[in-house]
This record gives structure tokens, C-alpha cells and sequence, in this order.
């Protein structure tokens, strides 16, 4: 999800396990990338290596790798993912850089294959779709397609990358209306493990194709997104965020709205944010340039705002807005889960569980960690109906195995903190957090086992939550595309099918 702190932004209020993994081989990528692809390679001391190394999100996602290896094209990449296989020598790879899980993105030791200088970035002759490569962040994106009056089904936060959300899913503004960002996916442009180079689309590669739906980076790199664009002049967005005292109300207009999806150009994101007091504040969302404040949001428009940002605005700048106050250099855990249910009472229900369980744990945290050195504490949900999984199916449909019959409630925990002295406090306590909240949301029959890759910790489970069925599918495809394995061990971070 990764709008938690953008809910902050908005209302303009201040406020895991790690995978630290040294190769066993702590140069031999380095080494056996020097003769052929030299020109891309760059060790600790040069400008570029420096830039690269830092070029992250979160304090949690810094790590020392051997060298970087910032290929010039899809060819270059796929002779070096060759070499490094041949080699037997370990990697990771980095797109926008925003996963705040140490080592998803980077390595001690390692080469880190960053997609710098991969930056396609075109509209089709009839701008029906637009080819990005995975350089890019939502911002640039954003901000291209709107001298078109376009955008796409992309990421709510202009820094976030384009390839790590796609990968997993991709959870954007339209969803009640395309599905999944990833759903929009007509063609992936793919490096495999043998260096071959494929299109991967309905008619070549159909199962590798469904699998880059949700299944991360299991099967291959990818190095161009062909997306379906949307046509979009201006949206009326923004945060509506009350005190406290609401917080009943705010939680009920929340399972509102989750239990009766009736208009499928809307888009919300309810959080709570805890600091001095606690604060609700919802991302508002409705696809359209001359209507404001549709019936739909009632529940929570008429509860009265301490500060509100909604206005006609393009994608580009609401993704400017939401993004304004992500605080790059920090250390930072997100935790996803989600409940399921038909009604209003149970998905209150669900909210109210989840909610509870989270604060009545926060004075552990506060009694270990300064206040002072917490940025943010934030619970934030994700409505997803049928209108959402229904248009996943239109497209073709993806490996994440949501059914349509159910409500998904996903919901992010975050903790945001300053000194890398907490770190250990912190991954306790979200483990220890999340444990209490799966028993009692199980306890009560309304958890589901799917936790979204884009707001998961290191320590959770993904793919089991896809089902049996789908989960098997995923092994087989990797196992099809990548029978050595190269992703799945060479490659340690990301989460592995």
C-alpha cells in the first residue's frame, strides 16, 4: 500500500526480519562482470557507485554491495545475468528502490544490478499504451502522460517505483474500475536466466504472463511494462482528516463504504495516526473533472474535518501531494494482513479487531523508544469488492487468487522510527503485534491468509496467501523459466515462490 505516510502529508501533520546476506563468493560477480561489461561496473570509491548505493528509500534497505553493475540495455543485462550465473555469484537488482525490507533490494557483498539507465518511456501510436522501463518512478510517469490528459493504474505515492509495484500487484486509484495495476499489463518485455530476451504476453509465454501478475520477482527481470493508459483531465482527491473523538464514526464510515462499493470511480484509504493524540485521516479519491464530493463519501465528508485537501487536481499532482512528505533516510517497517467478509457488521468488525489489538500493544513500543525518535505509527486499510476483482477477471486475470464473493479488507501496520539502535525493538514488536491481531481476527473467522507484497515485512508468508493452487502454479512456472534457480537462490532478496 505505501500511502501510510502520505495520509500525514495530506493533513499537513507531522508526526522483520532481515535478509542481510554476504555472498559466499564476496567478488567473484564483481570480478567475472570486469572483462565483459566493464564499462557498467563501478566499485566503491567512483561517483556513480556512491550515488547508487544510496539511492534508496529507507535507512533499512542500506547495505554494502561489491560493486554495481548498471547495465545500458536489455542485452547488456542479460549477458550480465549470464556471467553472474556462470560465476555462481549472488546479486539483487533495484528498480525505484522503496521496499523497506533490508536486502529485497540490495546485498552486502554482491553486485547490485541497479535499472538506472533503462528508461523507456513512450506512448503508442494511438496512446491507447504506454511502454515504461524500470528506471522510473510514479512521478515521472505521471507527469508524462499528463501533457496527453493520461495517466495509468500506477502507484499512489510519486516516489514509489514502477517495477516493484507492478511485480506485486500493484494496488492504484482505479482499481474499481481496471483491477490491479498489473491487470492493465498487455506485454513484459523479460531478461531470463539462460540471457534470453522474451515478450511476454496473452498469445506468447501465457503462463510466465499470468505469473508476473502478482508473482514478484520470481521468473525473470523485467525490462519494459507495455500498460493500458486512462484517460484522465483532472480528479477530485484529497485527505479528509478529523480528531479523535470521530474515530467511531470514521471507522464506521470505513466499513461503510467497504461493505457497499456502489460507484467504481471511487478510491479511499482510511488510516489512524498515533502522536500526541490520535488522528483519522482518509485518502479520497473520485475519478472525475466536474464532480466533487459524490453521495458515496457522505459517511465520511460529514464528519467534521480538522484540515482537508480535496480539489479538482491531475494524477500527477495528487501523487506529488500524497509523496510531498515521504521522509527519505529513515528506518521504517511495514506489516500487511487482511480480513474478509459480506456485511457491514463484519468488516467493522474486522476494522475494530485490527485496530484495537494494534494500540493496545503501542505502549510496549513507547516504553522502549523515545518519543522522539518515532516519526510515525499509522494503521491504514484497503477496501477491496467485486467490482475490483471482477475487472481483474475481464483482463485475464491474476495469480494473486482473491474471490470475487468475498470484501477484502488489507490493512498496512507502520512504524517509521530515527536511529538504527531500535531497529531489533521494532521488529519485535510488529512480529510480536501481528501474531496477536492473525489469532484474534482468526478467532473471530475473518482472516484470510493473502498479505500484499508491497506493505509485507521479511518475516511474513506471500504466496501460500495466493492459495494451493495458484502457489503450485508459481513454483511450476519459475521452475519452467528458471530451472537452475538462478532467482531463486543467486538472487536472495525479494520473497521466493
Amino acid at each position: 500500500m505505501r500511502v501510510a505516510s502520505a495520509v500525514l502529508s495530506l493533513a499537513g501533520i507531522v508526526v522483520l526480519s532481515t535478509a542481510t546476506t554476504a555472498s559466499l563468493h564476496v567478488s567473484a560477480g564483481c570480478k567475472a562482470l570486469q572483462t565483459p561489461l566493464g564499462d557498467s561496473l563501478f566499485f566503491a570509491g567512483s561517483s556513480v557507485y556512491k550515488y547508487e548505493a544510496a539511492n534508496f528509500w529507507s535507512n533499512t534497505e542500506l547495505m554494502t554491495p561489491g560493486c554495481v553493475f548498471r547495465p545500458q540495455s536489455s542485452a547488456q543485462l542479460a549477458d550480465g545475468i549470464v556471467t553472474l550465473a556462470n560465476a555462481d555469484a549472488q546479486f539483487a537488482v533495484r528498480g525505484g528502490g522503496h521496499m523497506g525490507i533490508q536486502g529485497a533490494n540490495n546485498i552486502n557483498d554482491g553486485v547490485l544490478i541497479v535499472m538506472s539507465n533503462l528508461t523507456t518511456l513512450e506512448l503508442s501510436e494511438d496512446h491507447s499504451i504506454v511502454s515504461i522501463g524500470p528506471s522510473y518512478r510514479w512521478r515521472d510517469v505521471y507527469g508524462y502522460l499528463q501533457k496527453f490528459g493520461l495517466t495509468a493504474a500506477g502507484g499512489r505515492l510519486g516516489p514509489v517505483g514502477v517495477p516493484g509495484l507492478l511485480l506485486a500487484g500493484g494496488i492504484n486509484f482505479y482499481g474499481n474500475q481496471v483491477g490491479f495495476g498489473c491487470d492493465t499489463i498487455v506485454n513484459y518485455e523479460v531478461v531470463l536466466a539462460d540471457g534470453s530476451i522474451v515478450e511476454v504476453n496473452r498469445t506468447s509465454h501465457l503462463d510466465l504472463f499470468w505469473a508476473l501478475k502478482g508473482g514478484s520477482s520470481n521468473f525473470g527481470i523485467v525490462t519494459r511494462f507495455d500498460l493500458e493508459t486512462i484517460k484522465s483531465p483532472k480528479v477530485w482527491a484529497g485527505a479528509h482528516t478529523v480528531s479523535s473523538e470521530y474515530i467511531n464514526d470514521f471507522l464506521a464510515a470505513a466499513a461503510t463504504y467497504a461493505s457497499d462499493i456502489y460507484d467504481p470511480k471511487t478510491h479511499i484509504v482510511p488510516a489512524l495516526v498515533t502522536g500526541e493524540t490520535t488522528l483519522a485521516s482518509v485518502i479520497l479519491f473520485y475519478d472525475s473533472d466536474s464532480i466533487s464530493y459524490p453521495d458515496i463519501f457522505k459517511p465520511f465528508t460529514d464528519i467534521p474535518a480538522l484540515s482537508s485537501t480535496l480539489d479538482f487536481k491531475t494524477v500527477a499532482e495528487f501523487a506529488a501531494e500524497t509523496g510531498a512528505m515521504v521522509i527519505d533516510g529513515i528506518n521504517d517497517v511495514f506489516v500487511a494482513g487482511t480480513v474478509k467478509g459480506t456485511s457491514y457488521e463484519e468488516l467493522l468488525s474486522g476494522i475494530s479487531i485490527i485496530n484495537q489489538t494494534f494500540f493496545n500493544e503501542l505502549p510496549k513500543l513507547y516504553a522502549q523508544i523515545p518519543i522522539a525518535n518515532i516519526s510515525t505509527i499509522q494503521l491504514d486499510w484497503q477496501p477491496i469488492g467485486a467490482d475490483w476483482m471482477k475487472a481483474s477477471e475481464a483482463h485475464g486475470g491474476n495469480a494473486l487468487g482473491l474471490d470475487s464473493s468475498q470484501v477484502y479488507l488489507c490493512y498496512a501496520e507502520v512504524v517509521e522510527w530515527i536511529g538504527s539502535a531500535y531497529d531489533d525493538i521494532v521488529a519485535f514488536w510488529v512480529e510480536e503485534t501481528t501474531y496477536k491481531i492473525n489469532n484474534a481476527t482468526q478467532k473471530a473467522g475473518l482472516y484470510d491468509a493473502f498479505n500484499y507484497i508491497g506493505d509485507a515485512a521479511g518475516f511474513q508468508s506471500i504466496f501460500p496467501g495466493y492459495g494451493v493452487d495458484n502457489h503450485q502454479k508459481l513454483i511450476d512456472v519459475a521452475t519452467k523459466y528458471d530451472p537452475r534457480g538462478v532467482f531463486q537462490t543467486l538472487m536472495p532478496g525479494g520473497f521466493k515462490v
